[in-house]
């Protein structure tokens, strides 16, 4: 199973036959056009089920698979945390929850990044476990960042979530350290000088285990299509 997340920085219609060279079972795309708008060139490969989020038609959160999974929004979704989506995610064989998340609501005056996160850990908190839990998308958040004064902040993020059982694939994988990350996920401006990590996939302990590559895209080849370089995780069946 392959999973990847790609801020496409709009207009995926356009970009969609580079990131699906990498072939993936499910794809999440912050910034992406309605499915409306998604008019494919006719040779590229059409997802076989899409979920679609946001009020701007030019800029929202799709969710793609490419193969036999496919999608249900939970029914306990909150709709105020916008672009955070509850997911179970089947086959018929397999099936496990993914948090699709594009973290950016300016609507919400206590915290339109982070915060959005640190929130739907705590309403999510029942379905949030140690197993079959995958929490993928762009973060717009580093510990780099923190607010010591707020709780709120990356770091008691990701704390939280490793209370819970669930580990960024990146960082164990490579062995990193949170807000030192030698991989950016965003070049800000696609200047190669502005380097930050600001997208992420967590799993769950069993899932984890399963864990065979993390791979980050690198500036020269993304940096024609968008600001974000892609996070590619495979998991072994």
């Amino acid at each position: 199973m392959r999973i990847i997340t790609w801020n496409c920085n709009m207009a995926f219609r356009k970009k969609a036959d580079f990131i699906l060279t990498y072939k993936p079972d499910i794809l999440i795309v912050p910034e992406c056009e309605h499915p409306d708008k998604l008019l494919f060139p006719i040779d590229t490969p059409k997802p076989a089920d899409i979920l679609w989020f946001g009020k701007n038609k030019n800029k929202g959160l799709a969710i793609f698979s490419y193969s036999n999974f496919r999608f249900t929004v939970l029914e306990n979704h909150n709709q105020d945390l916008q672009m955070i989506i509850p997911i179970a995610v089947t086959n018929g064989q397999f099936e496990f929850n993914l948090f699709a998340i594009w973290a950016n609501n300016p609507t919400d005056r206590d915290g339109q990044y982070i915060e959005q996160v640190w929130k739907a850990i705590h309403h999510y908190q029942n379905l949030l476990t140690d197993t079959k839990t995958i929490l993928i998308g762009d973060f717009n958040s580093n510990t780099i960042w923190d607010r010591k004064h707020r709780e709120s902040n990356h770091s008691n993020v990701v704390k939280l979530l490793e209370d819970k059982g669930i580990f960024s694939t990146y960082h164990l994988h490579h062995k990193q350290i949170q807000g030192t990350e030698e991989h950016p996920t965003l070049y800000m401006y696609r200047h190669k000088d502005k380097p930050y990590h600001i997208d992420y996939c967590f799993a769950s302990k069993d899932l984890l285990k399963r864990v065979s590559s993390v791979e980050i895209g690198n500036f020269d080849e993304w940096i024609k299509y968008s600001d974000h370089v892609p996070i590619v995780v495979t998991f072994d069946n």
